[in-house]
Parts: C-alpha cells; sequence; structure tokens
C-alpha cells in the first residue's frame, strides 16, 4: 500500500512505496526510496545549476586559498612550521568524518537542506579563522570547515536526482571543471592579495565574507529540493567507524615525516586505521540501511573507478608540492629545476591547471563521443604520457612543461569523468553517498602521496648539497606515470555502458 506524509512545511507530499507489489508495480528508483511530487515552484534546471556552480568554486577557491596562505598564517600565529601542518591536516581529518556523512543524509534528508548547513557551518568556521589569536581556535575553525568538501558531492546528488542521463552528466563535468577552476584561483590569488591588502589576517576575513555570501545564496528559490529521497535511516555506526579509519589513517600519514613513522602514536594509528575500516565494511555488509552500499562500491560497474579516484589523487594532490619544489629549485645550487620566483610559481601551475578546467568542462560532449570508458583509458594515457616527458626533458623549460600541459589535459578528463561513472552505477538514492566516498579515496591518496614524497626527498638527498637529488623527482614522476598506466588498464575493466 502506499501511504503519504506532509514534507516540510509545503503544500508538496511524499508518497512512500511501502511495498510496490502489493499495488502491482515498480518504482524505477530503489524499492526503498521516497518520492516527492514536484509543486508549482519546482525551479526549471538551468536555473540550479548556476547557484551550484558557485558553490563548488567557493569550495575550491577556499581550499586553495589557505594552501597559498600557509606561511603567512604561520607567521601571524607565530608558530613554527610543524604546528602549522596542522593546518591542512585538521580540515581532512574533518572531511574525512564530514563527507560521507553529508553526502548519506543528504540523500535521506534533502540534498539542498545539508547544502544550507554545510555552508552554514563553513561560514562559522571562516569566521573562527579570521579573528583567531592562537592555533588552537585557528584549528576549531579548520575543523567546521571540514564540510566544505561535502558541497560537490550534495551537488551531484541534486542534479542527479533532478536531471536526465545527459544533463547531470553536463553538470557533473561543469561542476568538475568548476572546482578545479576555484583551486587554481585560490592558489594563484591568496599570496599576492595577501601581499597588496598587508597580510593574511585580511585575506581570511575576505574569505569569510565570501563564505557568507555562498550561505545567503542557498536560500534563493532557484535551488529546488532532491524529488527522490532514500528510504531508511542514518548508519551512524558506519560513519563513525568510516570516519575514524580515515581519520587515523589520514592524520597517522600528515604526521609520520615530522614525528617519525616507529613513532607510537604514528605506527598505532597505521595499525588500528585498516582494523577499524575492516569492522566498517563488516558493519555495512551487515546493516540495511549501511552508510555506503559496499556491495555495489564492490561491482565490476565502479570498483575499478574507486580505485582509479585513489591513484588520481596521488598524481593531482600528491604532484602539486613535487611541482612546486621542482619549479623553485635552483639550477645553479640544486644542479635541476627552474628557480622561479615565488610569484611567479603560482602562474605557471594556473596554466596546466587551466588546461584541467577546459577539459573537464568538456568531458561530456568527449564521453558522449567516445564512451566514458574510452574516454577514461584516453584521459590515464595522456597523464602517464605527460609524466614520460616531464622525465625525458626535465633539462629543459619548454619540454617539461610540455609534460605538465599534456598531463594536465588527461587529469581534466579524468576527475570529471569518474565521478559520472560512479554516480551512474551507484543506486539513484546514494548518489551524493557515493561520490562522497570517491571524493574521500581521492584525498586519502593526496594525502600519502604527499607523505611519501616528502620521505623520499628525506632520503635521496645530494651528498655536496644535502637537498633532494634529481633521482627523488625522477622516481616521484615514474611512480605517478606508472599508477597513470595502472589506472588505464583498471577502467578497461568497466561495462561499455
Amino acid at each position: 500500500m502506499v501511504g503519504f506524509r506532509r514534507h516540510g512545511a509545503g503544500n508538496a507530499f511524499v508518497a512512500a512505496d511501502r511495498s510496490a507489489a502489493t499495488v502491482g508495480c515498480e518504482l524505477p528508483w530503489s524499492a526503498m526510496s521516497t518520492v516527492v511530487a514536484p509543486s508549482v515552484s519546482v525551479s526549471v534546471p538551468s536555473a540550479l545549476i548556476g547557484p551550484l556552480l558557485v558553490f563548488v568554486l567557493l569550495d575550491g577557491f577556499l581550499q586553495g586559498s589557505v594552501v597559498s596562505l600557509l606561511p603567512v598564517i604561520r607567521d601571524t600565529l607565530h608558530i613554527g612550521t610543524g604546528p602549522a601542518m596542522w593546518i591542512t591536516a585538521a580540515q581532512f581529518l574533518s572531511a574525512a568524518v564530514c563527507v560521507p556523512a553529508f553526502g548519506r543524509l543528504g540523500d535521506l534528508h534533502g540534498h539542498r537542506r545539508m547544502l544550507r548547513i554545510a555552508l552554514g557551518t563553513v561560514t562559522v568556521g571562516s569566521l573562527l579563522c579570521a579573528v583567531a589569536p592562537t592555533l588552537e581556535l585557528f584549528l576549531a575553525g579548520r575543523l567546521l570547515l571540514g564540510p566544505l568538501s561535502s558541497l560537490l558531492p550534495l551537488s551531484v546528488g541534486l542534479v542527479r536526482d533532478r536531471l536526465d542521463t545527459a544533463g547531470s552528466r553536463r553538470a557533473i563535468s561543469l561542476l568538475a571543471a568548476a572546482l578545479i577552476l576555484g583551486a587554481t584561483a585560490g592558489t594563484a590569488t591568496a599570496g599576492p592579495l595577501a601581499s597588496v591588502t598587508g597580510g593574511g589576517r585580511t585575506v581570511l576575513w575576505y574569505l569569510a565574507v565570501l563564505a557568507a555570501a555562498g550561505f545567503a545564496l542557498a536560500f534563493t528559490p532557484r535551488i529546488a529540493e532532491t524529488l527522490r529521497l532514500a528510504g531508511g535511516r542514518m548508519d551512524w555506526t558506519g560513519a563513525v567507524l568510516l570516519g575514524l579509519g580515515l581519520t587515523l589513517l589520514l592524520g597517522s600519514v600528515s604526521q609520520g615525516t615530522e614525528r617519525g613513522w616507529l613513532s607510537p602514536l604514528v605506527l598505532g594509528g597505521l595499525l588500528l586505521a585498516p582494523v577499524t575500516l575492516a569492522l566498517w565494511v563488516r558493519s555495512s555488509l551487515r546493516s540495511r540501511e549501511p552508510l555506503v552500499d559496499v556491495r555495489a562500491m564492490a561491482s565490476r560497474a565502479i570498483s575499478p573507478a574507486f580505485a582509479c579516484g585513489f591513484a588520481a589523487g596521488v598524481v593531482v594532490l600528491g604532484g602539486q608540492g613535487i611541482t612546486v619544489a621542482f619549479l623553485d629549485a635552483a639550477p645553479e645550487e640544486a644542479g635541476y629545476g627552474f628557480g622561479l620566483p615565488h610569484w611567479q610559481i603560482g602562474l605557471w601551475i594556473a596554466v596546466p591547471a587551466l588546461i584541467s578546467f577546459l577539459t573537464a568542462g568538456a568531458s561530456a560532449a568527449v564521453g558522449r563521443v567516445l564512451g566514458y570508458r574510452a574516454m577514461l583509458t584516453l584521459a590515464f594515457l595522456l597523464v602517464a604520457a605527460g609524466f614520460a616527458v616531464e622525465i625525458a626533458g626535465h633539462a629543459v623549460m619548454a619540454t617539461w612543461y610540455a609534460g605538465q600541459m599534456l598531463a594536465g589535459a588527461g587529469i581534466g578528463l579524468a576527475v570529471s569523468g569518474l565521478p559520472t561513472v560512479i554516480t551512474e552505477g551507484s543506486p539513484r538514492d546514494r548518489a551524493a553517498a557515493s561520490t562522497a566516498v570517491y571524493y574521500n579515496l581521492k584525498t586519502a591518496g593526496g594525502s600519502i602521496a604527499g607523505a611519501a614524497a616528502a620521505a623520499v626527498f628525506s632520503s635521496l638527498l645530494t651528498r655536496s648539497t644535502q637537498l633532494p637529488s634529481l633521482n627523488a623527482y625522477l622516481l616521484l614522476w615514474g611512480v605517478c606515470g606508472v599508477l597513470a598506466l595502472v589506472s588505464a588498464a583498471l577502467i578497461r575493466l568497466t561495462p561499455r555502458t
């Protein structure tokens, strides 16, 4: 029988499918899904995309800005380099907990509602960072910024619900491109803006104002609520276990270089992380309403895409620091690199990122022509070719930079196409939760890559200068290239459609 209940304060009714078999019909989504009948005020899909793009741009800009501001924030708070590393680690750890939880809560209670809650929390956290006089208060603000990383999964869940397949593919490609563009703009402008305005504190206030503007935009009537809500309850046990496991993993990796990999705190975290994640898998398999459908994650349709997401995190997030270090290295001192001034490095990084933005925006059209499996295979082959060119042409700026741009083109296609494959391979009422897991895996790959790069740079040194040797860079670029080739092979395991 079909029962009805009020949805929120509006006039729409929620038709909850109690048992489709009893009425002789079957819904085209999950049998446990909830269908919300649209009211007369439902926004047209094209009006929905604009605000969502702003939210994702804000996500990238806020995250990219803080990376550039780290030295300035360190001096403002009068702390050392070691404690300053917690500024980025705190948000990563918070995001590890918030992203899957917010994604699933969006599937259950409405993606628009959770977008508003996430943006409100981010606004409070940004204001606290702007006024914080101590590192402790600043880190509290950074923890409140954890839901920032859920803006894209929630937006993906909303467009997956509101648009048809072709429309959602175009929207997801635009959202992925907007994230790249926002991060590039934040990284390139935050440092110079701090120099012009007189310090990082002023820029932090600008970021707080931007967050508040995004929060206000979330209440525009152009953003319609999710039509099809998932049934069931929130799996809080799964949320705690997944968040704890990822926190132990990312926290231990982020502190490994500073504290030592054999220190009790780091070693204990690395040992407990897989145990906790195994308990999460066991709990999810036993739960009727798991936070993440582990069985669906293990399916041939999307499991290779999850693995490729981790590899993409290694290449994209982990490779940024390596690129900056190589551009900064002085040839007369290190024997390699290009010795660029700091203000130029951001501009040189911005061009491959801009290429990634353009190819990400075009990924829906490319995927329509080639098919997503072929497009992702091409994407990872371009990344592998880019790193091969960098290795072969590292001594010449033009050649090395051509490899950067080649890899940038592949990265844009990859980071835009993977969420589409995962979203379409997941149950419709779990789109946001599945996308959230993908972004957590990508973040985990970047964190592990950053720690691995630090370890390699500390181990392979030039005796005369005690700087990382050229072999350290060649090794890391080679690993990234091999991971890209493995990803190209893995994506071939997915079905053609």
